[in-house]
């Protein structure tokens, strides 16, 4: 694949690209990263999960046939909680498969094999028709501050210890602030084994950081619907 100059500044937009080709992956990485975009890999739907509870992304090149979950699915799970601008890659390109992907949210279709020139360019205007303000990376719920971005929680500025998994579900919660995030889906953003293992990081992460973890201020429950963070943006 050959490197072509910068179209222009991409403002260090974060993409993550999922494909289970190990080829494909490392040469869009190489590509897109010399188009001035910042890149973040994942083999397969499970290990884009992870990385979409920990961070926060500006778009996801996702390919549709993958083993396991595939991309079809990936974009239907994601479109319940975050309107992140998808790109669907395919060797499929029947018209049938191109508008299944587009219903699901999908907000663009590309079948392989294709020019990354062309790629760049549809990155491009999807990110310039969004016309959205840059998603704050910083939350405020009573004395706290969660900084999306660092994983850093702090208290009146002091840090608060938080373990890989707490960090991961106050990360999937503040993705939709106010709005209740069901709790098979916080099991699947945060690779919980269960539902019921969701209850129980909820709890300690409560205790943590509620006067009253039995009557909850900033994670509340929503009866039959799941939980939701109490918070608002700060302005960066």
């Amino acid at each position: 694949m050959v490197t072509n100059p910068p179209l222009q500044s991409n403002n260090d937009a974060h993409l993550l690209v999922v494909d289970d080709d190990d080829r494909i992956r490392e040469l869009l990485k190489q590509y897109l990263t010399a188009q001035g975009f910042r890149i973040s890999l994942a083999a397969n739907a499970a290990q884009a999960r992870k990385l979409i509870a920990g961070l926060s992304f500006d778009l996801i090149i996702l390919d549709v046939m993958m083993p396991g979950e595939d991309g079809l699915s990936l974009t239907r799970s994601l479109r319940e909680m975050d309107m992140v601008p998808i790109i669907l890659l395919t060797a499929r390109a029947e018209p049938a498969d191109r508008i299944t992907g587009l219903k699901l949210g999908a907000d663009d279709y590309l079948p392989k094999p294709f020019e990354p020139e062309e790629l760049v360019l549809r990155i491009k205007a999807i990110l310039k028709r969004a016309a959205i303000p840059p998603r704050t990376q910083r939350l405020r719920f009573g004395p706290y501050v969660f900084d999306k971005m660092r994983n850093l929680l702090t208290k009146n500025g002091q840090r608060i210890h938080l373990t890989t998994g707490e960090t991961a579900l106050l990360t999937t919660l503040s993705a939709r602030l106010g709005a209740p995030i069901s709790r098979a889906l916080l099991a699947q953003n945060i690779n919980a084994k269960s539902e019921r293992a969701v209850d129980v990081q909820i709890t300690r992460l409560r205790r943590k950081l509620e006067t009253n973890p039995s009557n909850p201020d900033f994670i509340t429950t929503v009866r039959n619907q799941g939980y939701q963070l109490q918070a608002e943006p700060l302005d960066d």
